[in-house]
C-alpha cells in the first residue's frame, strides 16, 4: 500500500517561461547536478530512497499519477518500505510528494502538509531547483531520523531525476 499526501498542490500560477519546458529540458545541466548530489548526500545517512519525477502534464490527478510512476518506479520494493516520491508534472504546475508506507506510518499527521508548503514558497518565488533541493533535504533527515544507514545498506533505487517518456 501507497500512503501519501491527502491532496497534491496547485501552484498559482506564475508566468515564468520555464513552466512551458519539455521535462527534458526542465532543469539544466547544472541543477540536474545539483539535484542528484542532495538526493545522494539525503541518501548516505538513511537506508531510505528519494526519487524526483518529471512529467510535462498529466491527464490524471498528480497525486494518482505519483501513486501510477511510485510502482512504474518499483519504488514500493524497498526492504523498509521507506521510498518517497517527488512528481512534478511542469506544464500543469502541479507537484505531489508521496511517501511509502514505511515513512508514512512513522512521521507525525502533518509532516508532508509541512514539507508540501516548504517547497511551494520556494516555487512561488519562481526557485523550483531549490525547492526541490530543500524538499530532498527535509525528506533526507526525515528518513535518516526513523531509518538511519545500516552496516549492509545499498543504494535500492536509482538517484537520477526520471522523466515521462
Amino acid at each position: 500500500m501507497v500512503a501519501a499526501l491527502p491532496r497534491c498542490v496547485h501552484l498559482r500560477p506564475i508566468e515564468f517561461m520555464f513552466w512551458k519546458k519539455h521535462p527534458k529540458k526542465f532543469f539544466s545541466l547544472e541543477e540536474q547536478e545539483r539535484i542528484i548530489g542532495e538526493i545522494r548526500k539525503a541518501e548516505d545517512r538513511t537506508s531510505g530512497e528519494i526519487r524526483v519525477h518529471l512529467d510535462c502534464c498529466s491527464r490524471e490527478i498528480p497525486l494518482e499519477k505519483a501513486k501510477t510512476v511510485f510502482h512504474r518506479l518499483g519504488m514500493t520494493r524497498t526492504k523498509a518500505r521507506n521510498g518517497v516520491l517527488i512528481y512534478l508534472a511542469t506544464e500543469d504546475r502541479k507537484f505531489a510528494i508521496l511517501g511509502d508506507e514505511g515513512i508514512h506510518r512513522v512521521v507525525p499527521e502533518d509532516y508532508w502538509e509541512d514539507v508540501k508548503g516548504k517547497i511551494q514558497r520556494q516555487f512561488q518565488e519562481g526557485k523550483i531547483c531549490e525547492g526541490i533541493c530543500l524538499g530532498i533535504r527535509e525528506i533526507g533527515e526525515k528518513l535518516k531520523t526513523y531509518f538511519p544507514v545500516e552496516k549492509d545498506d545499498r543504494n535500492e533505487l536509482p538517484d537520477s531525476i526520471s522523466e515521462e517518456k
